[in-house]
């Protein structure tokens, strides 16, 4: 066993170290290109707290077989009710802006139908990744969305290397299956 640990850290330490020449030589081409060193310059720090607004709680009050949805939803200090009609990637999108008091009196209607997520805007050349990490009974899932002007757009649209399968249409990780769920 022992030696088997050390075997692992031997080729982790020689990973590292290949990293490290291939880093060095890559620096070494930039620098002699333009004749300067590369420089990063950051500050790092740490948080009392999340930014407001990243809680996102929804509830459906009418899900209909024809893809039809009626979500409440408060985000932050907004409350809104959306009607969302059809299915796939372009659907029609009705929002309307509700006070407190309103979303107050209709989200007991939506027991049974909910969810909670923290979303995380980040932005991507011209778009915003919204990074949804699930709460709750959904704990673990987390997925990132991305809106575009038109379908052209949307066709068009590269994922960064970062990103792992499309799930889009899949009924698997609708707001809706996993509100109901």
């Amino acid at each position: 066993m022992l030696a088997s640990r050390f075997a692992l850290r031997r080729r982790v330490w020689l990973a590292s170290a290949a990293r490290a020449a291939k880093n060095r030589g890559v620096a070494h081409d930039v620098q002699s290109r333009n004749g300067k060193v590369p420089r990063e310059i950051e500050r790092k720090f740490l948080l009392k707290r999340l930014p407001p607004n990243l809680t996102i709680e929804q509830g459906y009050l009418s899900v209909k077989t024809d893809g039809t949805q009626i979500r409440l939803r408060k985000s932050g200090r907004r409350h809104s009710l959306t009607i969302k009609r059809g299915r796939g990637l372009s659907r029609q999108e009705i929002e309307i802006d509700l006070t407190r008091d309103q979303f107050e009196e209709l989200w007991p209607a939506t027991a049974g139908c909910r969810l909670t997520k923290t979303r995380y805007d980040v932005p991507f050349g011209k778009h915003t990744i919204e990074i949804d990490v699930y709460r709750g009974r959904n704990e673990g899932l987390v997925v990132a969305e991305v809106e575009f002007r038109n379908e052209r757009e949307c066709r068009l649209f590269q994922p960064p290397e970062w990103f792992a399968a499309e799930v889009s249409g899949k009924s698997r990780y609708s707001n809706v299956r996993l509100a109901r769920e």
